[in-house]
C-alpha cells in the first residue's frame, strides 16, 4: 500500500427532500457523485452548505450528484446499502463523498462515534473499486496498519480526505476540483500530481492525503 500526501448532460441532482437548482452545463451521464451527508435531523428541509456545492459541481464541471443524509449509523448504512443494491447502477458512481465529522480514524453521527474499522466491516468487501472521499468536516489520519485493513476489508480503490481541520476553511473548492480531474483521468498517480499542480496551496494548507 501506499500513502500519499499530496497538495492534493441533461441530469438533475437528485436532492431527499431538498431544493433543486438550474443547470447550465452539459452534464456527463457516465460519472456521478454520491453524497452522504451526517445531519442533525433529516426531517429538516434546511439547504446545507454541501447541497449547494453539488449544485456548483454540476454547474461548473458537468458532473451529477446523488445527495443524501443521515443522522444514525443504521440511516449511514441503509443509504449506502440502498446504493449498493442490485437495484441501482452503482458502477457509476466511482466516488462516494462523506461529509462528516469525527476524528482522525472515526466518524461521529448525534454524538455516537464509529471508526473507520467498523464501518469497512460492515461494507466488506462491497466497496470494490471505489473512492471514499471526506471533506475536512473531519481530519484523514490513518497510519499504515489502520487504511490498509479499511482497503483490504472493503475492496476499496481509496481513500482520501484532509489532515488539517477545518478551523473556518472549507475543503469544497478543493473537492470539486479534485472530483472534475477523474473526467479527465482514472490514474489516481496522474490525478494527485495534476492536483497538486493546480492547486498547491490548497493542498498543503488543507493537507491533502490519500491512500490507496
Amino acid at each position: 500500500m501506499a500513502t500519499l500526501y499530496g497538495i492534493c448532460k441533461n441530469l438533475r441532482i437528485l436532492l431527499k427532500k431538498r431544493q433543486q437548482y438550474p443547470q447550465e452545463k452539459i452534464i456527463d451521464t457516465d460519472y456521478f457523485i454520491y453524497c452522504l451527508e451526517a445531519v442533525h435531523n433529516i426531517e429538516s428541509d434546511k439547504v446545507t452548505e454541501a447541497q449547494k456545492n453539488l449544485e456548483q459541481l454540476t454547474m461548473q464541471y458537468g458532473i451529477a450528484s446523488i445527495y443524501k443524509t443521515c443522522d444514525t449509523i443504521e440511516g449511514l448504512e441503509t443509504s449506502l446499502n440502498e446504493l449498493l443494491s442490485d437495484d441501482h447502477n452503482f458502477k457509476d458512481y466511482e466516488i462516494i463523498y462523506f461529509v462528516i465529522t469525527g476524528e482522525a480514524n472515526s466518524i461521529c453521527l448525534n454524538n455516537y462515534y464509529y471508526s473507520l474499522q467498523e464501518i469497512a466491516e460492515m461494507f466488506e468487501g462491497r466497496l470494490e473499486g471505489k473512492i471514499l472521499h471526506f471533506s475536512n468536516a473531519k481530519v484523514l489520519d490513518l497510519d499504515k496498519e489502520e487504511a490498509q485493513y479499511f482497503l483490504d476489508i472493503t475492496s476499496a480503490k481509496a481513500i482520501s480526505g484532509y489532515g488539517n481541520e477545518f478551523k473556518g476553511i472549507t475543503s469544497s473548492n478543493l473537492d470539486k476540483a479534485f472530483f472534475n480531474l477523474f473526467k479527465e483521468d482514472d490514474n489516481l498517480i496522474n490525478i494527485l500530481e495534476e492536483l497538486h499542480q493546480r492547486h498547491y496551496n490548497v493542498c498543503k494548507l488543507l493537507d491533502f492525503r490519500l491512500y490507496y
